[in-house]
């Protein structure tokens, strides 16, 4: 029952010709299970749905009807995903409001005592200074007590110095997960490359820069039959093809370059210094090699086992916003999907 839960999460083109729109899909799923239509969720289920996540698809399924929203907090966080590394921030940030908290309060318990030694000492002082005949019964006393306070403050100081050291490491703990998670944000899963939220950093530093956003390209790549192709030979196929074209496209950039993955199986460049004709240059290379070097095993002698992608390309110098660019370079990519004897095409051209 596990299996069949799990499978009903992960999409079936074949069986389903017009499939709904994904937020619809993703509505639907959240509704049967009764799940709060909150933004991560939306996320989570994105990732195992339209992002073809079997694990964490099936790790949904194990969790059975109606999952408590801890839950499905902890699997976010498992997988990594972007909406659910703002919780371990505030989770990180929460513990050590907490912890600095106990560290004032330890350090005021300690000014207490030293305030009570230094008032004993005071009594005493004032006892020995005006008893000229006090015993030396009742001077070894006061003695005594001088000592055992000594003793309370010294030992106060000793457990809160070795509580702030525990402290000190546990916050450097946090620190290091943080980062992590800041990282972790940023980068795609799968392939390790950059993501969505780092390609709209990139091409908004872009636009932000004194020297103006022209002479830049941005090209979205989209691998044709995707969702077929895990379908038929599987999800950790799939993964491992991802991988080699994100080496495959690591190797096609410069040092100023950019190269993201932005979807299940979409990518993005952002180019620097290049007109149109060089960005349709780069664009036909990149789809080249794609279609050279990526060749995967297959039992159909009818299929040749080779991957193809469509491309958009589209000019900083036509759009005036980060978004535009963006929206820009999808229509360019639309069109090349639709037309598979030009599977490069440009905005505007």
């Amino acid at each position: 029952m596990q299996n069949a839960s799990a499978n009903a999460l992960v999409p079936r083109e074949a069986a389903h010709p017009a499939p709904m729109v994904d937020i619809q899909r993703i509505a639907q799923h959240l509704t049967r299970l009764n799940i709060a239509a909150l933004p991560r969720n939306y996320e989570l289920f994105h990732e195992a749905i339209v992002g073809l996540n079997a694990g964490l698809a099936q790790d949904i399924a194990a969790l059975g009807q109606q999952p408590q929203q801890a839950m499905l907090d902890a699997l976010g966080l498992k997988y990594r995903l972007v909406g659910h590394c703002g919780l371990a921030g505030e989770t990180s940030r929460n513990e050590a409001s907490r912890m600095l908290r106990e560290v004032a309060e330890r350090l005021a318990e300690g000014l207490r005592h030293k305030d009570a030694f230094a008032r004993a000492c005071g009594t005493i002082l004032k006892s020995v200074s005006g008893n000229d005949n006090q015993s030396l019964t009742a001077f070894l006393g006061e003695i005594d007590y001088l000592s055992a306070s000594l003793a309370t403050v010294l030992s106060a100081e000793t457990e809160i110095a070795d509580k702030l050291q525990d402290d000190i490491k546990r916050l450097e703990r946090l620190e290091r997960g943080i980062s992590a998670m800041q990282s972790a944000a940023v980068a795609d899963r799968i392939t390790g490359l950059p993501n969505r939220i780092a390609l709209n950093r990139e091409i908004a530093d872009l636009y932000e820069r004194d020297e103006g956003f022209a002479g830049s390209a941005l090209i979205m790549v989209d691998i044709d039959n995707f969702r077929d192709l895990n379908d038929r030979y599987g999800t950790q196929a799939g993964n491992k093809l991802l991988k080699k074209l994100a080496g495959l496209f690591r190797k096609s950039v410069k040092k100023n370059d950019f190269v993201a993955r932005t979807e299940a199986k979409e990518f993005a460049f952002l180019f620097a210094n290049v007109g149109m004709q060089d960005a349709m240059t780069i664009a036909e290379r990149l789809r080249a090699s794609v279609e050279d070097n990526l060749v995967f095993a297959t039992s159909d002698r009818a299929d040749r086992g080779r991957l193809t992608i469509s491309i958009g390309v589209a000019l900083s110098t036509d759009a005036a916003t980060p978004g535009q660019l963006q929206a820009n370079a999808r229509v360019a990519l639309l069109a090349a999907q639709t037309n598979p004897r030009q599977p490069v095409q440009a905005f505007g051209h």
